[in-house]
């Protein structure tokens, strides 16, 4: 896909941590969840060993991003605090950049607190399931490290979510 501006034909991209990346066909993000209880039971990684062992087999696998989670986004997941998600994601992030430092690391979180640590930590993209709506400082936060966003879209929360599922249009 080529993106027309008024002089020239030019690819798009996303500048992933100071590292132009090519969006110009589709792209694998790899998705790691460092909870114990993930949508899918085989995504759920428990230990540094776990994580950069799924890591490294989904880069070689093609992966472009690798997603690091540490909230359950599965309907009827119980909430967990801001500081133990921080402490499930934080880790990760600095274990598999430490070993793979080429890696781009998005963080999954709707929190602006844990996306500023995981940035600070070396991650290069947001993605927030909430789409901004659960945290009003998740822009300023974007805003400020001018990374890419994924935005996603939930009715309300995973606690709740099982009971909103009606769409007008």
């Amino acid at each position: 896909m080529r993106v027309k501006d008024n002089v020239f034909y030019t690819k798009p991209t996303l500048n992933l941590g100071g590292k132009i990346t090519s969006i110009d066909s589709p792209r694998v993000m790899g998705i790691l969840n460092v909870t114990p209880d993930s949508f899918y039971g085989e995504s759920r990684l428990a230990c540094e060993k776990e994580i950069l062992e799924k890591a490294s087999k989904m880069i070689m696998e093609g992966a472009t991003w690798l997603d690091v989670g540490g909230y359950s986004s599965r309907p009827g997941a119980l909430h967990i605090s801001m500081d133990e998600e921080l402490e499930r994601v934080i880790p990760a992030v600095k274990a598999i950049l430490k070993e793979m430092p080429n890696a781009h690391i998005s963080i999954d979180t709707f929190r602006s607190e844990v996306a500023r640590r995981a940035l600070d930590a070396g991650a290069s993209m947001v993605n927030d399931i909430s789409g901004g709506q659960q945290d009003e400082k998740m822009a300023e936060v974007l805003a400020l490290y001018k990374v890419p966003f994924v935005l996603m879209h939930m009715k309300g929360t995973p606690q709740n979510m099982v009971h909103a599922t009606q769409y007008e249009d």
